[in-house]
């Protein structure tokens, strides 16, 4: 309670005694224009006069003064034992200094309200099926077991419960043999990413990566003064003999090789074999992205790249923001058994810890077979909901578009027959209140690639994708 009074008041004017204006007169602007600027809402409840002297170090009486106006001039009610809130219904004509963004310095940004889940929304899971129950029931638990310790700093490691059920996870599902002590939790790929790179690279190292491929890593290997080192993807993933030709001097690889991202194609065992084979005689690493590995129609997942890896060269990272959801922020890495401390220095500098009451739930969920139930049930939704948008869009749209063929993943590439610019059709669509991404967005070297990405987890029938699907028409 004592920090969120604290954080209130940091966005009101501070007290200034040496003001020639009465500390009471101080305090009733403080909250005159909280209310008028939208900082405080009709109905929220403000702190009590006794708690707000203690907090600010003044006369009781100081701080009844100032209510006592607020109250006359009819902004604030006492409620008796209820407290005091701001007053019900009132409406004040509020300014904008709280939602027009100043370009001067020190200037703080405007904070946006959380955007709505839009149609064919990329990287969400089918949210509206999530076992939203049981999870509650085991946050609750975890809730109720929470013990001084747990209070404490997290780890920067990661929860040792949730590491342990990440390990066993691993080697019964994606065929990795690991120890906890490989796995490093972390609060999302960019973060991973991050750590492999401040752990194993150097700037102005040369590191491959797909062409199109995953606009963040692009994004992120360019901020740490990496040097891009462009690999085309055909439909049996990167060109690893292409890749390693062009770049000798390459110090890593970050593939994507269960579902090439954007494509959704697979990476070939040759030239998985090829990629290992390459990172062993050049002394290179592989960060092997396998951010929905699980999400295969066609047969089984196929087996994880670190699974083949006898020379300890393959990073392999996880996400549980496409198997849960996108807001529980939890990432994991698993390194080489031989790197274990050197990734343990490197994350006492850089990894700050992620909550661990997430990561309790996250444990339990996983333990207590929650998890694996949830993946088998997903992929089969998946599968099912894959083929509904196909079918319905294809109703919709018939020879405006084809599909590409994909044995997995969460979105469907939609390539356009006739020939425009997949980001203009991208702003329509946002503008008509549809989600897609761009595919030529994902290009570097080549722009070859042109398309809309339209995740289907969450469309729920093809009744539902025919109708988004002729929402789509119009705006050709």
């Amino acid at each position: 309670m004592r920090e969120a009074k604290r954080q209130r008041g940091n966005s009101f004017s501070p007290l200034d005694p040496t003001s020639s204006e009465p500390i009471y007169r101080q305090i009733y602007w403080r909250f005159q224009r909280a209310i008028t600027d939208g900082a405080l809402s009709p109905g929220q409840r403000i702190p009590a006069a006794r708690a707000l002297a203690k907090e600010l170090g003044l006369a009781r009486g100081t701080v009844d003064t100032a209510y006592s106006l607020l109250t006359a001039e009819g902004y604030i009610q006492s409620r008796g034992q209820a407290g005091t809130v701001v007053t019900p219904g009132l409406k004040v004509r509020t300014t904008s200094a709280h939602v027009q963004p100043s370009d001067g310095p020190g200037a703080i940004a405007s904070i946006r309200p959380k955007a709505s889940i839009l149609p064919f929304q990329m990287a969400l899971p089918a949210l509206d099926v999530f076992p939203r129950k049981i999870w509650a029931q085991l946050g609750a638990r975890c809730i109720r077991t929470t013990r001084i310790q747990d209070m404490a700093n997290p780890s920067v490691y990661g929860l040792d419960s949730l590491r342990s059920a990440i390990a066993t996870y691993l080697q019964v599902a994606r065929g990795i043999t690991c120890l906890p002590a490989q796995v490093f939790v972390t609060s999302g790929y960019r973060n991973t990413l991050a750590l492999v790179s401040h752990t194993l690279l150097q700037p102005g190292d040369q590191v491959l990566i797909e062409d199109p491929g995953y606009p963040p890593t692009r994004q992120l290997l360019d901020h740490l003064q990496m040097q891009i080192a462009c690999v085309p993807v055909d439909q049996d993933g990167m060109l690893v003999t292409q890749g390693i030709n062009d770049w000798p001097y390459a110090r890593a690889a970050v593939v994507t090789p269960a579902h090439q991202s954007p494509l959704s194609v697979s990476l070939s065992l040759p030239r998985r074999l090829e990629l290992l084979e390459w990172a062993a005689r050049q002394q290179a690493w592989v960060i092997e992205d396998d951010y929905d590995g699980e999400y295969r129609y066609i047969s089984r997942p196929l087996p994880a790249l670190k699974s083949l890896d006898l020379d300890g060269r393959v990073l392999y990272t996880g996400t549980f923001s496409k198997v849960l959801f996108p807001g529980i922020r939890l990432s994991y890495l698993v390194v080489p058994a031989a790197q274990v401390e050197r990734f343990e220095h490197v994350s006492q500098a850089f990894l700050g810890g992620c909550p661990e009451l997430t990561q309790a739930i996250v444990a339990t969920f996983m333990t207590e077979g929650h998890f694996a139930r949830h993946i088998q049930r997903m992929r089969k939704l998946y599968g099912e909901r894959r083929e509904a948008v196909a079918r319905g869009l294809k109703q919709a749209l018939g020879d405006h578009i084809s599909l590409d063929a994909q044995p997995g993943g969460m979105h469907l590439i939609l390539r356009l027959t006739q020939p425009q610019s997949d980001r203009a059709l991208v702003e329509r669509l946002l503008q008509a209140g549809l989600y897609a991404e761009a595919l030529s967005d994902c290009c570097i070297a080549s722009q070859s690639h042109s398309g809309l990405m339209l995740g289907f987890a969450n469309i729920d029938s093809q009744a539902t994708a025919a109708q988004l699907g002729k929402r789509i028409l119009a705006l050709l």
